[in-house]
């Protein structure tokens, strides 16, 4: 008999990662632990982190303050359409991955650490190689730099640049797979609950413009990804508990001011789905203790 595999599948989603915290918090208070994390972008942020420092109250703790840091960085500035301009004739002056690198390692990932020096629950990270078009999966080799994996993951440009290594091009994992169910299953995943952050519906349908466009475009690519990614789920028998977290109104990947108030509402999303959930698997009702129940009603 194949051994259950439970594997927790954060989602990349920038700032609203913060909305994941608070639902691993539910997960944890609710006695749900994963065998296997499996990440994307931010999401593989929080997976590593976890898979530092344990998926226990001490471990949230430390990445919910992790977090606190984050917001105070800046480590996403808002000025996105600007900072594209200076890349794209590259004058930055600051490397984003310097900057994001530096704040991994000040958060305990340290140059030398490998996946095989991880205690907490094993761990895969996703990335996106851009020469070969597939994706890169950081973790299910023991000698591989965890660091590495994190950064590769997370290099969003404009504010990232791509990451070159070993004759790969890596960028952030939402490329090919923004909420990696598939790569779960790959790692051997018997059951999945996925953390999603897309908000399809906060786009506005009339709006025109660059940017609009690009949301569209980049929201289309990941809504059908996620589809292909449950179909899959469903054709290999795998359970699957997808949780869209969201906030309304929307916040956007580089705004970290809402972070607290979105560890919250995370939690009371992810409660909710997991007592609706409870509901939905509890065993049909025995005859005896149908006329139990009728018995203390009528008393």
């Amino acid at each position: 008999m194949k051994r259950r595999k439970l594997a927790f599948v954060l989602a990349g989603g920038g700032a609203r990662g913060a909305l994941q915290v608070g639902a691993l918090r539910a997960l944890l208070d609710a006695g749900i632990y994963p065998d296997l994390l499996v990440g994307t972008s931010v999401g593989a942020v929080n997976a590593a982190f976890l898979a530092v420092h344990g998926f226990s109250a001490e471990g949230l703790e430390k990445l919910e303050a992790s977090w606190r840091q984050a917001a105070q960085a800046d480590l996403l500035p808002a000025n996105a359409t600007w900072l594209t301009v200076r890349v794209l004739f590259n004058r930055l002056r600051t490397h984003p991955y310097n900057r994001m690198r530096e704040f991994f390692i000040e958060q305990g990932v340290s140059p030398d650490l490998r996946f095989a020096d991880l205690p907490g629950p094993p761990v895969v990270l996703v990335s996106a190689d851009l020469n070969t078009y597939q994706p890169v999966y950081y973790g299910p080799r023991p000698e591989q730099s965890v660091l590495e994996g994190v950064t590769a993951s997370t290099a969003l440009p404009p504010w990232v640049h791509p990451l070159e290594t070993g004759g790969h091009f890596l960028m952030d994992g939402g490329v090919v797979s923004n909420l990696p169910i598939e790569p779960a299953i790959l790692h051997g995943a018997t059951e999945i609950i996925a953390l999603g952050l897309s908000n399809p519906a906060a786009i506005d349908i009339d709006a025109y413009g660059f940017g609009p466009f690009w949301a569209k475009l980049l929201t289309t690519i990941e809504e059908r990804q996620i589809y292909m990614e449950r179909a899959l789920a469903e054709a290999r028998g795998v359970p699957l508990q997808l949780i869209d977290l969201a906030t309304d109104p929307p916040v956007p990947i580089w705004d970290f001011s809402h972070t607290e108030a979105m560890f919250a509402e995370g939690y009371v999303q992810a409660a909710a789905a997991l007592q609706s959930r409870s509901a939905k698997t509890k065993p049909p009702e025995t005859l005896w203790q149908h006329l139990r129940r009728l018995a203390r009603r009528r008393a």
